[in-house]
């Protein structure tokens, strides 16, 4: 049975839960010819600002309720980026010690603010190795989010429990991206759990693994090479990810990636991530298809999150222009299809 702390430190997340409400549905505007609606499940609406704050919590749960976090335990992962600030939320609010151990060349800002401390090392692949050694060196837990979220208890909080809460009909089509994948599963997994008609898509950037290893049935595949896309993607197939759940993954170019994201951005006025240009570029390619055949419905895409740090990437020309991605021409191939904002 959990001890005192740990009873009141899980009472403390499901308040929190209660506390950060439901993130909305917004609507995405088409063309009313088509007969298609689109909506944007808006996770940039979590305390955290994206879609990682579910799973921090539910991991967090769940290494408490087995006796692998106690009190004062220092929690220790390899991440950066929206997951590593939404661990370092949650173990501030847990007033537990935090690191996240990144590559070099990324910022811990956002950790730092939140009173967790940031290791950073050097090649990014060795951040997995160093992650495990330091937890065991001072007697941490290693939360593994990558392998950990494979066997997560969402706890009737994940974004499926919540979306399928909120739709009057299920739609024709789920978009999502897949990091871990832990939520495509649950996502896919409900849908065949409740013998539902809508099928799920999974987004995938260049340099991915989940496309090619979907496509070929491969569980293992890998490419060894990391995304440009930030939150969505993987150089090889994680544990988490149910390729058997899964209708079809859509390849997007991450340029593609970029001028959706701003497009999201002119109709939203939310400054999103590429991941969620990722996502919109996917829907829409099912939304045409859909749009061709004359098929009405529903797609519900995902907006993964937002903040003014995006403005400083795929919303800045200079940012995009370094890594080679010209987004122009995908923006106009937007404007040809939706028209301006």
């Amino acid at each position: 049975m959990p001890d005192g702390w740990a009873a009141e430190a899980v009472a403390r997340l499901d308040r929190e839960r209660e506390d950060a409400g439901t993130t909305p549905l917004r609507e995405f505007p088409l063309p009313g010819a088509w007969g298609v609606r689109l909506r944007l499940k808006d996770e940039s609406a979590q305390p955290t600002g994206g879609l990682k704050h579910r799973l921090a919590r539910a991991l967090f749960a769940q290494a408490i309720i087995d006796g692998r976090i106690t009190e004062g335990t220092t929690v220790v992962d390899a991440t950066g980026g929206p997951m590593a600030v939404a661990e370092a939320y949650f173990a501030r609010l847990l007033g537990l010690p935090y690191i996240a151990v990144m590559p070099k060349k990324s910022s811990g800002a956002g950790v730092e603010r939140l009173g967790g401390t940031c290791r950073h090392v050097d090649p990014p692949l060795a951040v997995y190795e160093e992650a495990a050694r330091l937890s065991a060196e001072i007697g941490g837990h290693y939360l593994d989010h990558y392998r950990s979220a494979a066997e997560v208890d969402w706890r009737g909080a994940s974004l499926a429990d919540e979306l399928f809460g909120q739709l009057g009909e299920c739609p024709r089509w789920i978009v999502v991206g897949a990091g871990t994948g832990a939520t495509s599963a649950a996502l896919g997994r409900r849908l065949r759990a409740d013998g539902l008609e809508g099928r799920l898509a999974v987004a995938d950037p260049e340099n991915s693994a989940y496309f090619p290893g979907w496509a070929t049935g491969a569980p293992d595949y890998a490419t060894g090479m990391p995304t440009r896309i930030e939150g969505v993607g993987r150089p090889r197939m994680e544990p988490a990810f149910d390729a058997g759940v899964v209708d079809l993954v859509v390849p997007v170019p991450d340029a593609a990636s970029v001028a959706a994201a701003r497009h999201v951005r002119q109709v939203t006025g939310l400054a999103v991530g590429a991941a969620t240009g990722t996502n919109l570029w996917a829907a829409l390619e099912l939304i045409t298809r859909m749009r061709d055949r004359g098929e009405h419905g529903e797609v519900v895409g995902v907006i993964g999150d937002a903040g003014e740090r995006h403005l400083a990437t795929c919303h800045d020309d200079a940012w995009a222009a370094a890594r080679g991605l010209d987004w122009r021409p995908y923006a106009e191939r937007l404007r040809d299809l939706l028209g301006d904002p």
